[in-house]
């Protein structure tokens, strides 16, 4: 496995379309990293940047130590998993998972070894002799895994992998994704615009929005601790609450939006607001740091409820504050009737504050 280095790195096409600003950040040597963001935002590019399937604008990229911009892609020593599996249909299982083995001129008792090692990792050892048209969607996944396994490259780049399953299929083949990181300690760098797969398997995530990164830090971190507005919507499902206002701290803090006005009790940043008093900020409340206020104590605000969504366990309150939607997320028991108007209050020991003009994180 290698540490990949990414130095001030810049995709620009000859259009003058900037598809990556500038990348600055370390892979560490068998971490599993996410690159997410919106569809077109530059992390595919960025990870065909690491592959060697595009060329380098600007700014230095090295795997294990070594400078490889103008490395071919063949010479890299990475595997790269892609989105439409880019099986050979003609070839069986066996034949697909040996192919890389094969071009690098390995023996082949060497190859068929390695072949029926992965097979019995990724419980394929029964469809080996099976062409790719037989097989389920989550089996042609898994032999693309394993193509990429038998080589055992220095990093492991995987593109959107998931994204051609149905959901039973993408949950199981998360665990699976994790099961085999944990299992061979692998470098890997994974590419998604679904937010609930970066959250679940990186152990750190890189938000991307308009080639340009948002944020580097762990999935709770970027949860607890979102750098701006961007980040702060994309992360979290359903996504956090943003209601912009104007902050005052007359009988305790307060923020008047334009459909009424919200106490805010003492928030954990009261000494970072004191400077952004009688100024615009933008409010952040997680889904779940929405509750039915009991009775005791002033309710934060009153807003009428619209939908009931039950999931199972818990239950989506969709309402609506004046003009502004919000979600709340809450156990399934004694609920309110949609047509309602509803008192809620807020755990004011973990909201977020932003700048209304520059999208900011506030405080802490």
């Amino acid at each position: 496995m290698a540490t990949v280095r990414l130095d001030h790195l810049r995709k620009v096409y000859p259009n003058g379309h900037v598809a990556v600003a500038e990348a600055s950040f370390e892979i560490a040597d068998g971490e599993l990293l996410v690159l997410v963001g919106p569809s077109g935002c530059g992390k595919t590019t960025l990870l065909r940047m690491i592959a060697g399937l595009e060329s380098i604008s600007g700014g230095t990229l090295s795997i294990g130590g070594r400078v490889v911009n103008a490395v071919a892609p063949k010479d890299r020593d990475i595997a790269m998993v892609f989105q439409n599996y880019a099986l050979y249909p003609h070839m069986s299982v066996a034949e697909n998972l040996g192919f890389g083995l094969r071009l690098r001129g390995e023996p082949k008792a060497a190859i068929e070894r390695r072949v029926q090692e992965v097979a019995k990792m990724l419980e394929l050892e029964h469809r080996l002799a099976a062409l790719p048209a037989a097989l389920s969607g989550g089996q042609r996944q898994r032999v693309a895994l394993g193509r990429a396994l038998v080589r055992d490259p220095k990093v492991f780049l995987l593109d959107e992998p998931l994204s051609n399953l149905d959901a039973k299929l993408r949950l199981t083949m998360r665990v699976e994704i994790a099961r085999i990181h944990q299992r061979l300690g692998a470098t890997m760098v994974y590419v998604t615009h679904d937010q609930i797969e970066a959250m679940t398997l990186g152990q750190r995530i890189v938000v991307f929005n308009g080639g340009v990164i948002q944020q580097i830090d762990t999935p709770m971190k970027l949860y607890e601790r979102p750098a701006n507005l961007f980040v702060a919507g994309f992360l979290g499902s359903p996504a956090m609450n943003l209601l912009r206002g104007t902050l005052h701290r007359e009988g305790g803090w307060r923020l008047a939006t334009s459909a009424g006005v919200l106490g805010l009790g003492e928030p954990a940043q009261a000494a970072a607001l004191e400077a952004w008093l009688d100024r615009e900020v933008v409010l952040g409340v997680r889904p779940e740091d929405l509750a039915l206020h009991a009775g005791d104590g002033p309710a934060a605000l009153a807003a009428h409820l619209e939908v009931l969504e039950p999931v199972g366990n818990e239950v989506f309150l969709n309402l609506r504050y004046g003009a502004q939607p919000l979600v709340a997320r809450m156990p399934p028991r004694a609920l309110p009737a949609p047509g309602s108007t509803v008192a809620l209050v807020l755990a004011v020991d973990r909201l977020h504050f932003f700048d209304a003009q520059e999208g900011v994180r506030i405080g802490d």
